[in-house]
């Protein structure tokens, strides 16, 4: 069995993380997923919109994921990767060469991200809305996320 594993924040679950997972399922028969964990967000200086549990229980009821687990530090790849026997380590290519060190215990790709469309973007986008207008956002995405969880059930 090949498993690939991969690791990002998952804010604002959106097309870009859906062909990214694809991409990677299909290198494999299983696609573990590390989500950055609140704390871990907050070291790295970065805000999620939604909660770690939210986004872990959104990713893993993508059908291209078999499980997710919580990302706390920089350091634990190397662990995480002979924890679940993962033969493939894959990433965006925005961190092209940053996890080279981990070539010595598995093989190491670095896929192109999804074009213009980033979480990022999203959030650049969404500080120009007024407040009213964010309400309305805030209820369908909560709305979403609801839809989410009742079809992964």
């Amino acid at each position: 069995m090949k498993t690939i594993i991969t690791y990002g924040t998952f804010d604002l679950f959106h097309v870009g993380h859906i062909r990214i997972l694809k991409r990677l399922k299909e290198m494999g028969d299983r696609l573990i997923v590390g989500i950055s964990s609140d704390s871990f967000n907050n070291i790295k200086g970065k805000k999620s919109f939604f909660s770690y549990e939210e986004r872990a229980e959104i990713v893993l009821s993508c059908k291209y994921v078999d499980d997710v687990f919580p990302e706390n530090n920089w350091e634990q790849k190397e662990s995480d990767i002979i924890k679940y026997s993962a033969n493939i380590f894959a990433i965006g290519d925005d961190w092209k060469g940053k996890f080279d060190h981990l070539k010595k215990i598995c093989e190491v790709i670095y896929l192109p991200r999804t074009e213009n469309i980033s979480t990022t973007d999203i959030k650049k986008q969404l500080s120009n809305i007024s407040e009213s207008e964010l309400k309305k956002i805030e209820s369908y995405l909560s709305q979403v996320n609801e839809i989410i969880i009742a079809i992964s059930r």
